[in-house]
């Protein structure tokens, strides 16, 4: 997700949150389908986007990377209060590469290394960083 973010930030941002609900929807759909490890890394997607519409609505007109520990960073410096949601934030992070690549396993693939344990924690925690940061697009002002 690197790269241009450009556009009115009010309207960007809407659009980035509004894809980060569908990537949460999308999460539990493929988890209701027994596929875990799909569902886990379509959490990542949904808390970077939320995050990601964070940065937007505040002027960011390029947002590098895909880490949320990063992207929770680059949050704190503009809303001290992300520093509440990063410590459960960055355990998505595990879900960007092994969940689809088996050289991120020591054996198998990642389609059989997933359980529902792991993808419902992950929606719960994709959930938590959307509705941390949907309240604070409610109540924020641009470029503020």
């Amino acid at each position: 997700m690197a790269g241009d973010v450009r556009g009115v930030p009010g309207e960007e941002s809407a659009r980035w949150i509004k894809q980060s609900s569908y990537d949460l929807e999308d999460a539990t759909l493929t988890a209701g389908s027994g596929r875990h490890a799909l569902a886990c890394f379509l959490s990542h997607q949904a808390a970077e986007k939320a995050v990601t519409a964070f940065l937007v609505h505040k002027g960011a007109e390029r947002v590098w990377g895909h880490a949320l520990a990063d992207l929770c960073e680059d949050a704190m410096a503009l809303d001290p209060s992300f520093d509440l949601i990063k410590t459960i934030a960055v355990l998505l992070d595990k879900f960007y590469l092994d969940t689809r690549y088996p050289s991120g396993l020591p054996g198998g693939v990642p389609a059989e290394a997933y359980d529902q344990h792991d993808s419902e924690r992950a929606i719960a925690i994709a959930r938590e960083v959307h509705a941390f940061v949907s309240q604070r697009l409610d109540s924020a002002s641009p470029l503020a």
